[in-house]
C-alpha cells in the first residue's frame, strides 16, 4: 500500500493507525509505503514512531515538495505484494473498502478504481455539492480525452495487480494532481482491463485541492498528457 503525505501530520496518524490495524487483523504479508512529498510539518516523524512498532510501515522522504503523482510513483517503484494499492492519507476512503477492490482484481481486473459516482449497496457518499460538480466536470473531460465509461477517474483509492503496476507507473509522467487521468489512459492503451468499483468516502476537512487553482493546472497536465501519449504511439508505428 503505498499513501502520499504533504503535510498530513495532523489527518495521517489516525488513518495510519486504521490501516496497521485492519492489515495486523487481515493476518497476510502486508507493507505499507507512507511518501512523505516534502513536508513542514512532522509527517515524517508519524511514519517513523509507527514504523518503531510495525517494521511493514516504510518511510519514503522528499526533500521538496513535488506532486502527488511524483509521490505515488515513488512509492510504487518500493512497494511490494501481488496487489498494489494507493490511498489518500485523508482516510476519505476507509481501508476496510480494499476488499471492494481486491474482488475486482480477483475476477479479472488488472485496475480497480474506487468510485463516488457509482451507486452500491452499502455503499455512502458524503460529500460536498461543489467538490460533486468540479467531480462531474472533470469526468466529462476524462470522457472526451478517451475515458469512456468511467464515472469518477480521480477518486484516491486505487489498486492494481503487481504486474500492471510494475508497467505503468514508471511510465507515468504527470507529477500533479492530474495523474490519475494519465495513469487510467495507459492502462486502456496499454490493455489492462480497469474495472470502477462503487466503494464508501467522506469528504475530510483539510483538502489540498482547491478547484479554482488547482483545476487549470490538472487541466493543462491532463492534455499535456495526452500530447505526449500521442506522440508516443505515432513514434512506436
Amino acid at each position: 500500500m503505498v499513501i502520499p503525505a504533504f503535510n498530513e501530520a495532523g489527518r495521517l496518524p489516525a488513518y495510519l493507525r486504521h490501516v496497521v490495524e485492519y492489515f495486523v487483523a487481515g493476518g497476510d504479508a502486508w507493507d505499507v509505503v507512507v511518501v512523505d512529498d516534502g513536508s513542514m510539518d512532522d509527517t515524517s516523524g508519524c511514519v517513523l514512531k509507527m514504523g518503531a512498532r510495525h517494521p511493514q510501515v516504510r518511510l519514503v522522504r522528499h526533500s521538496f515538495n513535488s506532486g502527488k503523482g511524483f509521490a505515488v510513483q515513488a512509492g510504487m517503484r518500493v512497494a511490494t505484494g501481488a496487489f498494489r494499492l494507493f490511498a489518500d492519507a485523508d482516510g476519505a476512503t476507509p481501508i476496510a473498502e480494499l476488499k471492494r477492490l481486491e474482488a475486482a482484481l480477483v475476477a479479472g481486473a488488472d485496475v480497480a478504481i474506487g468510485s463516488r459516482a457509482l451507486a452500491a449497496p452499502g455503499v455512502v457518499v458524503r460529500t460536498r455539492a461543489h467538490r460533486k460538480a468540479a467531480g462531474r466536470a472533470f469526468n466529462l473531460l476524462a470522457t472526451w480525452l478517451g475515458l469512456e465509461g468511467l464515472e469518477d477517474t480521480q477518486c484516491g483509492f486505487k489498486a492494481f495487480t503487481a504486474a500492471a503496476a510494475d508497467d505503468l507507473f514508471p511510465r507515468l509522467t504527470t507529477k500533479g494532481f492530474g495523474f490519475d487521468v494519465e495513469l487510467l489512459l495507459r492502462a486502456r492503451a496499454r490493455g489492462w482491463r480497469v474495472d470502477e468499483v462503487a466503494v464508501n468516502w467522506s469528504d475530510q476537512d483539510g483538502s489540498k485541492i482547491n478547484v479554482l487553482t488547482d483545476g487549470p493546472a490538472m487541466l493543462w497536465q491532463i492534455l499535456t498528457a495526452r500530447h505526449r501519449m500521442r506522440r508516443e504511439q505515432g513514434s512506436a508505428r
